[in-house]
């Protein structure tokens, strides 16, 4: 496997872990094994498939889009370094910070 790839699973798996259901309005039922927002909470809030974020975080799925990266690092609520830091883990060049995402939340 590409040494790349696996970083970047470890990564995403990290930034999932650190993030509590609470911080993206989610709540918090039940028991959970590990911390952080579930694999299907992370999928959903980006909206991609579940078999999809496994691929990314098992170091198995290449090529992320430029679309599925920003998809996550709204829905793991990255920092521009943050973001930044993913965008190189999968190969592509940051996006402009002088850009102004088209991107609407749902607040909108």
């Amino acid at each position: 496997m590409d040494d790349q790839r696996d970083g970047l699973g470890v990564t995403v798996r990290a930034w999932r872990d650190r993030l509590q259901p609470s911080a993206v309005g989610l709540a918090a039922a039940g028991l959970r094994r590990s911390p952080g927002l579930r694999r299907e909470e992370v999928a959903s809030l980006a909206g991609i498939s579940v078999d999809y974020l496994v691929r990314l975080e098992q170091g198995r799925a290449a090529n992320p889009s430029a679309q599925v990266l920003a998809s996550l690092a709204r829905a793991l609520r990255l920092t521009p370094d943050e973001r930044d830091h993913l965008y190189r883990q999968a190969g592509h060049a940051p996006p402009s910070r002088k850009t102004i995402s088209a991107h609407m939340t749902p607040g909108i």
